[in-house]
């Protein structure tokens, strides 16, 4: 993606929405964009945003589906040392 081009595209996958959301924020908070392509660098980072949280839902349910429902906590390195992993 050029530098001051911002992709309209849906992303094809969780990574590539995170790698362009980070590109994005780094240009922001660089204070490489005009006011104008600022605001449309939000908007599509508010986009991005919105696909991501939508691929983490969709995991959830199906971690849940996985799991019977019953999310479990992960254990912890410390867990394993104590032996208190389930």
């Amino acid at each position: 993606m050029a530098k001051n081009a911002l992709s309209t595209s849906r992303p094809a996958s969780f990574e590539q929405a995170m790698a362009e959301l980070e590109q994005l924020v780094a240009q922001m908070e660089a204070g490489e964009l005009p006011l104008e392509a600022s605001v449309a660098a939000y908007k599509r980072g508010s986009e991005l945003v919105k696909f991501c949280a939508l691929q983490l839902d969709k995991v959830d349910s199906q971690v849940k589906v996985l799991e019977g429902d019953i999310l479990k906590p992960f254990a912890t390195a410390q867990d394993y040392a104590n032996g208190d992993e389930e």
